[in-house]
């Protein structure tokens, strides 16, 4: 007897150490890859869960917010899975653009799609980082500036100090004049009730006799169907027709050719997230977002454009009339508007120093929109 429970027990005991022993490391090992499994599919499902809020400025049911809501929704499949974009509509989470700026710094919003130049009172550089009078008036002259001279960099810098990261520039239009009468030149201004923007756009029209208004994009049809002004701006002519200002003016004032806008060119939106929620993100997942807003902006200008060419075919049906400002028309605008450019810039360092950039490329001969004398003593 004892000698068979000896035997039982040496062969339990090398059974255990033989054979029972392995097996159990080996369903210890496969239960601890598939604990493994699931926590990298979980981590995976955690990212894929990483989801912005961003509300635009644009209203539903207009092309810039078909074109902006295409946008976000494609981030899910071009990132894999890993950031989810939900788009807004204007005033839909925000209720005003002073909401939107602060919801998007305390991360109610993790950002949003405004018009750069509304932050002129809370970031006095952005007057400067979009369309200003008479200052660069083509599209890739911005392009330039932001992409190959530094001043993407130095516009983030400013951002941060607001818990902000500006992105980058989303290229929109520019800005138009509907009027009563023909303006051939900016002699023709003088004495006209004009609604434009204010600020630095209202300062450099007064100097020519314009009666300056500020209005709500709502009350111009009918302030311009009433009389009570002689001409209104607004942005570009495919929004401008839907807007029925055909019904109410017979001109349209462009300048020089090739050129639309003296005073608002190129009229830039930007895409600008919560700070916090931009360094949450990992780098390569970064880059794919600010490669697909430069893709975005390319997209968004092209489709506008091609809808201003059949808005213009329109106005021209409905017998609305193009009058065009000369060449130098834009130069006495420009050196009307230099002076005030420097009333502004010296208002803020930051707004100083993204002038500087600016001035840099419209002196360089590639372009030579001004010179050492045009700026001498400011």
């Amino acid at each position: 007897m004892n000698t068979n429970n000896n035997s039982e027990q040496y062969i339990a005991q090398d059974s255990q150490a033989g054979k029972i022993a392995p097996r159990r490391g080996f369903l210890r090992s496969a239960a601890l890859a598939t604990v493994c499994s699931i926590a990298l599919a979980g981590a995976g499902q955690a990212m894929a869960a990483t989801t912005w809020k961003i509300q635009s400025v644009w209203d539903a049911g207009t092309v810039g917010y078909d074109l902006f809501e295409e946008w976000a929704n494609s981030m899910e499949e071009k990132s894999g899975g890993e950031l989810i974009i939900k788009p807004y509509p204007a005033k839909s989470v925000a209720a005003d653009n002073n909401a939107l700026f602060e919801a998007v710094r305390n991360g109610v919003l993790q950002g949003m799609n405004p018009f750069t130049l509304y932050w002129s009172g809370k970031i006095p550089a952005s007057v400067f980082l979009s369309s200003y009078p008479a200052g660069p008036d083509q599209p890739h002259q911005w392009d330039i500036m932001f992409y190959s001279m530094g001043m993407l960099e130095k516009t983030r810098e400013i951002y941060e100090k607001f818990g902000l990261f500006y992105v980058g520039p989303i290229q929109h239009d520019a800005n138009i004049i509907h009027s009563k009468k023909p303006v051939n030149s900016l002699a023709d201004m003088e004495g006209m009730k004009m609604r434009v923007p204010g600020g630095m756009v209202a300062e450099v029209f007064q100097q020519f006799g314009v009666s300056t208004v500020s209005l709500p994009g709502s009350d111009i049809f009918p302030a311009l169907e009433k009389g009570t002004i002689d001409a209104a701006d607004y942005v570009g002519p495919a929004v401008n027709y839907e807007l029925g200002f055909s019904q109410v003016t017979d001109y349209i004032m462009f300048g020089p050719p090739g050129v639309m806008s003296i005073y608002q060119p190129v009229d830039l939106m930007d895409l600008t997230v919560n700070l916090r929620a931009w360094n949450a993100l990992d780098p390569e997942l970064q880059q794919l977002v600010e490669d697909e807003v430069r893709n975005y902006s390319q997209k968004h200008y092209l489709t506008i454009q091609k809808r201003n060419i059949e808005a213009m075919k329109k106005f021209k049906a409905d017998g609305d009339t193009v009058t065009r400002l000369s060449q130098q028309d834009l130069e006495d605008f420009r050196k009307a508007a230099i002076p005030i450019w420097f009333n502004w810039a010296a208002k803020n360092e930051d707004a100083r120093a993204i002038l500087d950039i600016q001035l840099e490329y419209m002196m360089n001969e590639t372009v030579g929109y001004i010179d050492e004398e045009d700026i001498k003593g400011m």
